[in-house]
């Protein structure tokens, strides 16, 4: 399971959350961004770096690595490619910070003696999601990193605990959250398709954030085409063609140039068999599972 990868997601949609790990915080945290970073010379990808507001220079720059299997170099590399970093940047910032996110103590590198100073040091800051506490308890963001280390017996219900937690939030950033539940359970249960993570939490399609996004891209196209009809006709002619473009946005998203060949087909069909079509694709493994549907029509 690719952790790396929904830890820097979450870190790109919310790069404070990384400061509610922290007993100390910048006071600043909220005006972070989040960034990845090529140092050359010899070449080092730092996959998370936490860059202070450009207004506030010189500022302290974070480090953060995500470790879920041991690497007996972890700590060469890492401090390494921080401190290349920092010293060809150092006009940017006045002060470094690392933080090493492991799922558990035995994850972390076995020989540290060499590093002692900088373990022990204000710097540097290990934590262990395993000892974090009970998933129920955590803020909501800190709950999606310990939700990546749950045994997969308990993911589940775990999961949809935190979409019950979720649905307290704002809409747009309810769905974001949703999505990113979703992708955890994916990721987990390697035969799990995104439709069948979204059914195991209890999420219904027009929950989904990109469901959103793109019925509001046609809602959009459907008030324009009121809007130049300018009489119930045309009213309803936008509502149909919101459905259809939502529909066929998702279709696209799903298999790219591959529907094409259906769109004439597909805009033959009535508001209710879009509907149906648009809640029926999430399902589909193929081409052929929308050809069979159309069929069936």
């Amino acid at each position: 399971m690719r952790r790396d990868s929904i830890f820097y997601a979450l870190f790109q949609q919310s790069p404070s959350l990384l400061f509610e790990l922290l007993e100390e915080p910048p006071p600043n945290a909220q005006r972070y961004r989040f960034d990845s970073v090529a140092v050359k010379e010899p070449k080092f990808e730092i996959d998370g770096v936490f860059l202070p507001p450009e207004s506030e220079t010189p500022g302290v720059v974070y480090f953060c690595e995500v470790q879920f299997q041991k690497d007996d170099q972890l700590y060469e590399r890492l401090f390494g490619e921080s401190f290349l970093y920092f010293y060809r940047n150092r006009s940017r910032f006045n002060d470094w910070q690392s933080v090493i996110i492991y799922s558990d103590r035995a994850t972390e590198q076995s020989e540290t003696h060499p590093y002692r100073a900088l373990l022990t040091s204000e710097q540097v800051h290990r934590i262990y999601l395993s000892e974090l506490g009970e998933i129920e308890q955590l803020p909501l963001g800190v709950a999606l990193m310990k939700l990546t280390t749950i045994d997969e017996v308990d993911t589940p219900d775990s999961a949809r605990l935190l979409v019950a937690r979720f649905r307290q939030e704002p809409p747009q950033e309810r769905r974001a959250i949703m999505g990113m539940i979703t992708t955890i359970l994916v990721y987990k249960f390697s035969n799990l398709s995104q439709r069948e993570a979204e059914e195991m939490l209890g999420i219904s399609l027009k929950e989904t954030r990109l469901y959103q996004e793109l019925k509001e891209e046609g809602r959009e196209e459907g008030r324009q085409e009121g809007r130049q009809e300018g009489r119930q006709e045309g009213r309803q002619e936008g509502r149909q063609e919101e459905g259809r473009s939502l529909t066929w946005r998702l279709l696209n998203r799903r298999f790219g140039e591959s529907v094409q060949p259906f769109e004439a087909r597909i805009a033959e069909l009535s508001i209710a068999q879009v509907e149906s079509l648009a809640e029926a694709l999430l399902d589909f493994q193929s081409i052929a599972d929308l050809e069979s549907w159309l069929n069936n029509v």
